[in-house]
């Protein structure tokens, strides 16, 4: 399962002067197996599926999670934040190392704490006629500010003090203190401030000024958005079950789907002649937490043995079909504040049980701890088999799965020893404050596993006040290496994205965060 949030963990991103700037969050799921999945299709019964109100056939995505959220004041999860991207536009988006580009809007910083940004004058208007202006802007982001809204965006935009708008294209941040990432922030999609003003429901009837304009939900497995450019209409089919949705694909009942699909099912689809399957890195940070304050998890030489007991390798080809790249840290290496000198760590087990003599760890006195994971397929299978790897150097290890709903609650609780997530997307270091922070603790962030340090927290803290890029970015790798170090989690690795479809589909670039962006140029092949 997935953590995301706005530009922390989010499909979430540099020199900054005082001129103008030009430029800059696990879903797999398993069928119980490969022939079940051969039999079922031998009995698969085509059947139809609704199309949009247009002369054109759907274009039609296969989903394993719908968008929970059409509106981006509120949406986190992953699903919605892709699909949000193609409804709405944002003032900022990031390039290929996760450096703030202009989207809407282009910048300059006017003083430490004031940043204007003109508006694109090219920019479309609402999908309603109206015209996007700054006051939008200013009343997307004073809705957010409003701590009576509630909305899960508003900690990381919390620098703001004030806004203005000089004329229809220029707005000006005011910020409580100087902040060089500023700008990274403002990836929240725009929406009309008088729609925003009347409360309309953009949950369920979107209204943004991006590529794709809404056009139906006929339920909840279905979204209908139409390509304003060609009038195109594109179909998100729910299809929560991998292997439903690789017959759909193959009968034709859906036209592409990325991702959640076991490594068995892409290698019997790449076999296929129906079908074409495009591989491309990913930033998804895959990891196993743990509780810091627990008396046998909060020993650092108990979280190495761990850390050296895991053969990620062979995970890696063996369950993951090759389809991921070891991690050492949060932030890729290919990251503007990565840190590529970091090596894994890498597979040791005599090492580890070594670590556990150190902590009087013996055949006569074991260790047993409890990994508590989701009921997900995929993840009680990933808990198998590191349950196997950490028995053979003598950490007994009691798997409790439990609905998705109980196990997030248990996590954020504290209630767990050992457990894995993943973050998706990550796009800004403010990552570490939120995860690793003394601040942090739930319910103020997402130190889950109750990690206290004071060098982590200077760290921290001096990274957010360099006033220098090459300075923040230095500070940033001292804490990934020193993290690496105290093990609050263990790394394990960047899932890879994989997107299939059928052979007429073309267009379909991967992006790093896996996105939809591309989805602006796919066409089907007449």
């Amino acid at each position: 399962m997935k953590s995301m949030s706005t530009t922390r963990g989010r499909a979430h991103h540099g020199h900054m002067g005082q001129s103008v700037c030009k430029g800059w969050l696990i879903g797999l799921t398993i069928s119980s197996s490969l022939l079940g999945f051969c039999l079922f299709l031998s009995c698969f019964i085509l059947a139809g599926t609704a199309s949009a109100d247009t002369s054109l056939e759907p274009i039609r995505f296969g989903l394993a999670t719908a968008p929970s959220n059409l509106d981006p004041r509120f949406a986190t999860d992953a699903a919605s934040t892709r699909v949000n991207r193609l409804v709405y536009e944002r003032l900022v988006d990031f390039d290929h190392t996760s450096r703030p580009i202009p989207a809407l809007a282009h910048w300059e910083q006017l003083s430490p704490i004031h940043y204007r940004f003109y508006l694109d004058p090219n920019r479309q208007p609402f999908h309603d006629g109206q015209p996007l202006t700054a006051q939008d802007v200013q009343a997307t982001y004073q809705f957010i500010l409003d701590p009576q809204h509630a909305s899960p965006h508003r900690s990381s935009l919390l620098r703001i003090d004030r806004m203005t708008t000089p004329n229809d294209a220029t707005i000006d941040f005011f910020l409580t203190k100087p902040d060089l990432l500023f700008p990274a922030y403002l990836v929240i999609g725009i929406l009309p401030a008088q729609l925003i003003a009347t409360q309309h429901p953009f949950h369920s009837q979107p209204i943004g000024n991006g590529p794709f304009a809404f056009t139906n939900r006929p339920d909840d497995s279905r979204l209908i958005l139409t390509r304003r450019t060609d009038r195109q209409p594109f179909e998100f089919v729910r299809v929560p079950d991998p292997t439903v949705r690789t017959m759909k694909l193959l009968a034709g009942e859906i036209d592409m789907v990325q991702n959640d699909l076991e490594p068995e099912l892409v290698e019997y689809l790449a076999k296929d002649q129906r079908v074409v399957v495009q591989r491309g890195h990913g930033s998804n940070f895959v990891y196993i937490g743990f509780h810091l304050q627990d008396p046998l998890t909060k020993q650092l030489a108990i979280r190495q043995a761990v850390a050296h007991a895991i053969d990620r390798q062979a995970i890696i080809r063996f369950m993951l079909g090759g389809a991921a790249r070891p991690a050492s840290a949060l932030l890729p290496h290919d990251h503007w504040a990565g840190n590529p000198a970091l090596p894994p760590y890498n597979y040791n087990p005599q090492k580890a049980r070594e670590l556990l003599a150190q902590a009087g760890i013996t055949p006569d006195r074991p260790i047993h701890l409890t990994y508590t994971t989701s009921s997900d397929p995929f993840r009680i299978r990933l808990a198998t088999i590191l349950q196997h790897q950490l028995a053979k150097v003598g950490i007994a290890c009691d798997l409790r799965s439990y609905d998705w709903g109980t196990f997030y609650g248990d996590i954020k609780a504290g209630r767990f020893q050992l457990y894995s997530l993943s973050w998706v997307g990550i796009k800004t270091p403010d990552i570490f404050s939120y995860v690793f922070h003394s601040r942090s603790i739930p319910p103020h962030g997402a130190n889950r596993g109750r990690f206290i340090d004071d060098t982590a927290n200077r760290l921290i803290d001096e990274a957010e006040t360099a006033q220098a890029i090459f300075e923040k970015r230095e500070k940033y790798q001292q804490l990934q290496a020193y993290l690496l170090t105290k093990l609050p989690y263990v790394p394990l690795w960047f899932e890879d994205h994989v997107f299939i479809a059928r052979q007429e589909i073309e267009g379909f670039s991967i992006a790093v965060d896996g996105n939809y962006d591309s989805l602006v140029s796919v066409q089907r092949r007449r």
